[in-house]
């Protein structure tokens, strides 16, 4: 096997490459965060987060950091002109009211059709911590995941059913992961991309499950 993993910002400069232009878009706690450096400059898309805010910019250079202004993750962000922020309740009235066109949620377990496993992994002590989850995955227009493609120990994170407590079903549309892009559909798994190197039957061997060619 000659391929090498995506980075974590080659990962976000892939996803931000299919977001179009005048897209209100959620970026989920953790890596999707990583999406907001890699936007094209010019192009116009308007960044919610559910704590309150519409129109973040990239994260800020290493000393400017704000700490009154931050994402649902509580890092510092930056605020491009025109940006807002507001009540909680209101941005999640803008989520649940299908306002957003695309939100980009990390995940534990991904299934075939889209089911989505992003906020518990079931384990006795795990704290529950849904935050805007399931608000996002099910009122976005598009839900797309963006994660490792195997867990720590080599296992799929893409399954033919979640093991994993269910945060939305049949809701995640895409999924980028380090090696390869997928598409969820009824039928299950179709492919649109993988690093260079990677061969079709080599995915089809790592996620265990058959997927549909492009």
């Amino acid at each position: 096997m000659s391929y090498a993993r995506r980075t974590k910002d080659q990962l976000a400069q892939r996803v931000a490459r299919d977001i179009h232009e005048g897209a209100y878009v959620n970026l989920g706690i953790g890596m999707p965060t990583l999406v907001a450096n890699h936007l094209p400059q010019g192009l116009e898309v308007l960044l919610h987060s559910e704590n309150g805010i519409l129109g973040m910019g990239p994260a800020p250079a290493a000393g400017t950091e704000d700490y009154d202004l931050i994402n649902a993750g509580k890092q510092p962000v930056t605020l491009l002109a025109g940006g807002a922020y507001f009540h909680h309740a209101d941005s999640f009235a803008m989520m649940r009211g299908g306002h957003l066109d695309i939100c980009v949620l990390g995940a534990f377990q991904v299934s075939a059709t889209g089911d989505l496993a992003n906020w518990h992994t079931g384990e006795e002590g795990a704290i529950p911590a849904v935050g805007g989850a399931m608000d996002l995955a099910v009122g976005a227009k598009q839900t797309w995941v963006m994660m490792d493609l195997l867990t720590k120990q080599g296992e799929s994170k893409l399954v033919e059913r979640c093991s994993y407590p269910l945060t939305g079903i049949a809701c995640v549309k895409r999924v980028y992961t380090d090696l390869a892009t997928l598409e969820c559909t009824p039928r299950g798994l179709r492919l649109i991309d993988t690093v260079p190197g990677l061969s079709h039957a080599e995915l089809e061997q790592l996620v265990g499950l058959p997927i549909m060619a492009p």
